[in-house]
């Protein structure tokens, strides 16, 4: 959905992640199921009128993008897609494989960007994607912060470089000869090698804009130093994820100022809600065992009187003494509803603030021109968290989202 009325127009829609499939049949399929489903409810509550184009959030696995690089095959979804009357302007090109129904944990990251697979799977989701993108409109490409954070996180950031540039380079061949920009946006995640915004800028700053990868960028691309900096801006930034960030107690409008101020493009900010709880306690760590799925990374980021502490896994936190963790906040990587809202009686909420405080930015100032809604751990939340089907909750996400940045009550 084109949103023409904020500061930077933008996309909004969710991320097809939330649906299980990793064939390209499989994500047709859900397409057909779902979208229908989804506008029918946004049409009832005057959310999107009729005739409006429903902006989509495409995931692609490896295995799906790789099919669609067959002319007649991606001929057949672009016809499949103005038959939903949906267009794409943005890919989730995070997961390669399996997403769904069986445990992904940290495999989730891998192949990472030291490796040619990660280059070659996202560079077929940009082909797909500048042939997929209507005129005048610029698309995204969200990844991985680079990798998970194991070992010698230094060097896998130097060695994610050269990957990084022929992307880049990719990009701009496609842009020159289609017209279509293309922005490929890493996402920090906790646990990573760009766990937060501090990370990503040090990134950038340190590695992706030092002078001797520029001058690698250059050469490969044959052109000026000046020209390979802005080639450089133009075609790599951040993916913003609000979940994330309010895992790791982000202030989301002085990060994502951060970001701009240092000219690092926002290409996608992904609006979701992390797990919150204000003062741990016994009766907290029993309601957060019933979000332990076994599928999924729930990173956690405990704050105490000394700071900030992390662990890869909620079962890793709940493993500490309930004393060691009496009354302090905890923050988890877990994705939850945008319209939940816990009863009393339970000792969790989402982190609701943070998102609204960037609904409330994208209102006042430019930010980025592609939003998207991501609650890809649908399926394994706990029931009293699912009882809606699916389809009303996308759209019930999205109307959220929409009600907010109209300011509407």
């Amino acid at each position: 959905m084109k949103l023409a009325h904020l500061p930077l127009p933008a996309h909004l829609s969710y991320c097809t992640n939330i649906h299980a499939g990793d064939s390209l049949a499989e994500v047709e399929a859900s397409l057909d199921d779902f979208l229908p489903a989804i506008r029918a409810h946004l049409e009832e509550w005057q959310a999107l009128p009729p005739d409006a184009p429903f902006g989509l959030g495409l995931r692609l696995s490896a295995q799906a993008a790789e099919s669609l690089l067959q002319p007649d095959t991606l001929s057949a979804f672009a016809a499949r897609l103005e038959s939903l009357h949906a267009y794409v302007f943005t890919i989730n090109a995070f997961p390669w494989g399996n997403f769904h129904q069986k445990p992904v944990k940290q495999s989730v990251y891998q192949p990472d960007w030291r490796s040619s697979q990660r280059a070659a799977y996202t560079i077929h989701c940009a082909r797909t994607l500048a042939a997929l993108l209507p005129p005048g409109v610029e698309g995204s490409i969200s990844t991985v912060p680079l990798g998970f954070a194991e070992g010698d996180c230094a060097a896998a950031m130097a060695d994610s470089l050269p990957q990084l540039r022929l992307a880049v380079l990719e990009l701009n061949r496609l842009m020159r000869e289609t017209g279509k920009e293309i922005v490929l946006a890493l996402e920090p995640e906790p646990a990573c090698l760009l766990e937060n915004t501090a990370d990503a800028l040090h990134f950038f700053q340190r590695y992706w804009f030092a002078e001797d990868n520029l001058a690698q960028l250059a050469r490969q691309a044959d052109c000026a130093l000046p020209e390979a900096l802005e080639l450089a801006r133009r075609h790599l930034g951040v993916c913003y994820d609000v979940c994330h960030g309010a895992v790791e107690f982000e202030d989301p409008c002085a990060t994502l100022a951060s970001l701009l101020d240092a000219s690092i493009r926002v290409a996608k900010i992904q609006l979701s809600c992390a797990l919150r709880v204000e003062a741990m306690d016994e009766r907290a760590a029993i309601q957060l065992r019933t979000f332990d799925d076994g599928i999924y990374l729930h990173q956690v980021v405990r704050r105490n009187a000394s700071g900030l502490q992390r662990h890869p896994d909620l079962p890793q936190a709940l493993s500490l003494p309930p004393d060691a963790i009496r009354r302090e906040s905890w923050r988890v990587h877990c994705h939850v509803p945008l319209f939940w809202q816990a009863p009393p009686e339970t000792a969790l909420a989402n982190t609701r603030d943070s998102l609204d405080a960037v609904l409330g930015l994208l209102r006042r100032q430019a930010v980025s021109p592609h939003l998207e809604v991501e609650t890809y751990t649908w399926d394994v939340l706990p029931p009293q968290l699912r009882a809606m089907p699916k389809a009303q909750a996308i759209a019930l996400e999205l109307h959220t989202v929409l009600k907010e940045l109209r300011h509407e009550r």
